[in-house]
């Protein structure tokens, strides 16, 4: 892996996390509706990510795909659907466990071989992640957990649908704006329900313009050096990062637990980071 890369990587994972933290403020301290927030979250990206095309005098937001677009949409309403009756907590481990489990199989069945470093990181950030996330966790209501697995593998598709793109500002701004329309049509459609305030419009606009719009731009241009194994495998950093954010921007608590799980998580990455892959 190239320095680039990696600092791609962890500017992503970082936007990531940012995003986490904006969403769980936004439908935890705020009167906004989850289709509201989807809503202003793709239309922000959109116009941020065309606005940049338009800086760099490139207007190519015909790039992308449709199918790349609903990938998109349907993890970002299904996350904010699923964060109206789960914890973080066990919000997190369902969304990345099904974000590690959808790319690794199509890894697998696309010929990637793990090595035996690689597979012990693996089982070293999953360990860590579980401790974290896993005790004095209650059963989820199956309708926000069959939302969540529903968002990773979403996520997972968008993220593998990215891989080989050429151009990754262009191609995540053209799955924004196609994704826009159907963000639309979930908002028409529980307009019934629909809840707006200041604070709760601020903190979707940010999360779509910054961590989401520029964020996913720069996950695209990372995952042209990444391995399927790879990209799922670093997602898992997200729910650590966004919890040490938590105790430091929040006042949550940093327990040992967290900082053991983290440096867990964050060791079993560097393994499967640095391990080689067999091809087909």
């Amino acid at each position: 892996m190239t320095a680039r890369t990696l600092l791609l990587t962890a500017l992503a994972m970082v936007a990531f996390a940012g995003n986490s933290l904006l969403c769980r403020l936004a439908l935890r301290d705020t009167d906004i509706d989850a289709a509201s927030f989807t809503s202003l979250r793709i239309v922000s990206g959109a116009l941020t990510l065309w606005l940049l095309l338009r800086l760099r005098a490139s207007d190519n937001a015909g790039a992308g795909s449709w199918f790349a677009a609903a990938a998109l949409l349907a993890y970002a309403a299904a996350f904010s659907f699923a964060y109206l009756s789960l914890d973080a907590g066990v919000g997190a481990l369902l969304l990345f466990g099904a974000v590690q489990l959808s790319m690794s199989a199509w890894g697998l069945y696309r010929g990637e071989r793990f090595r035996r470093q690689a597979s012990a990181g693996l089982a070293l950030a999953i360990g860590g992640l579980l401790a974290l996330l896993l005790p004095g966790a209650s059963a989820p209501p199956l309708g926000g957990a069959l939302l969540m697995l529903l968002a990773g593998v979403a996520w997972g598709a968008y993220s593998l649908l990215g891989r080989g793109v050429a151009d990754p500002l262009a191609a995540t701004a053209g799955n924004f704006l196609r994704a826009v329309p159907m963000a639309l049509l979930i908002s028409a459609l529980l307009v019934g329900q629909a809840s707006l305030d200041v604070a709760g419009l601020g903190y979707a606009v940010l999360s779509g313009a910054l961590t989401s719009g520029v964020g996913y731009a720069i996950w695209y241009s990372a995952l042209r050096g990444l391995q399927a194994f790879q990209a799922a495998t670093v997602q898992l950093s997200v729910p650590i990062l966004a919890a040490l954010a938590g105790s430091l921007l929040l006042d949550e608590a940093l327990t040992l637990r967290l900082i053991v799980s983290a440096a867990a998580v964050l060791g079993g990455i560097a393994l499967v980071l640095s391990a080689k892959q067999h091809g087909r």
